[in-house]
């Protein structure tokens, strides 16, 4: 699709999906023609679109960044979620060379020393896999919520993303955490034991922390940096990526 034609689709559908709910948003997304496909992190409301998809067998792949440096629950989860709803989740995981190249750079644990290390692991484990996991792909199917942080609290249900070529969905976007636990709780939907340990949001371990009381939601996640709107890369445009991401790939 063309820029002008993504910007027209997902416009459209943002009207459409936000009239349904969530089964019926994404067997909408499902569909339609072009390859869908979910990227989870295995986090709460990432659970919940997993169960939706595979419950009502739609048609939407699922796939999840196995970035090397997951927690043990949460790596765990994957294959408790795949024989719970009978589904396959395809796992990326980044390259040793591209690994091997960081470290020798930075360190293993470099990230933890400057904003540019950190986003250049980001770069290594999460942006690169996600390029492959989107390769051919129509519409991406995410677990972004508005109240997750500031820094989404416009999501909408579709966005166009010009520099991937493809439209982005967000079906929760409108959910908030007590809505998730609800949907959890009356379809005894699996989720990750950190949750209960005070881990709304779940990354890879050495970046992520529980959240103190009054927190917000994504609080634990690299908060050793200031920016109160950090982000991974995965959810930003690539151009506001490069420019703190050193020699960025094209992670589209």
């Amino acid at each position: 699709m063309t820029t002008s034609s993504l910007e027209t689709t997902a416009k459209a559908l943002n009207e459409t999906l936000e009239g349904l709910d969530l089964a019926g948003r994404l067997a909408l997304v499902a569909s339609l023609e072009g390859q869908a496909v979910f990227t989870t992190s295995l986090g709460i409301e990432d659970q919940v679109i997993t169960a939706a998809i595979g419950e009502n067998k739609l048609s939407i792949n699922v796939a999840t960044l196995e970035t090397g440096r997951l927690f043990n629950e949460t790596v765990a989860l994957i294959e408790k979620t795949e024989e719970t709803y009978g589904i396959l989740i395809k796992r990326y995981h980044p390259e040793q060379a591209d690994i091997d190249a960081y470290a020798a750079r930075y360190g293993l644990n470099g990230f933890y020393e400057s904003v540019e290390a950190r986003h250049a692991c980001c770069d290594v484990r999460k942006l690169k896999p996600l390029a492959r996991a989107l390769q051919g792909v129509t519409f991406w199917v995410t677990g972004l919520r508005r109240g997750q942080s500031g820094n989404r609290a416009s999501t909408p249900f579709a966005e166009a993303d010009a520099e991937r070529g493809l439209i982005k969905i967000n079906p929760l976007a409108d959910w908030d955490i007590e809505t998730i636990r609800a949907y959890v709780a009356a379809n005894a939907v699996p989720v990750n034991p950190l949750h209960a340990r005070g881990y709304p949001s779940i990354g890879c371990e050495p970046c992520t922390r529980a959240i103190k009381p009054g927190e917000p939601e994504r609080a634990g996640r690299w908060w050793w940096e200031n920016d109160e709107k950090r982000e991974c890369g995965l959810h930003v445009p690539e151009a506001a990526a490069s420019s703190i991401i050193p020699n960025s790939s094209s992670a589209a």
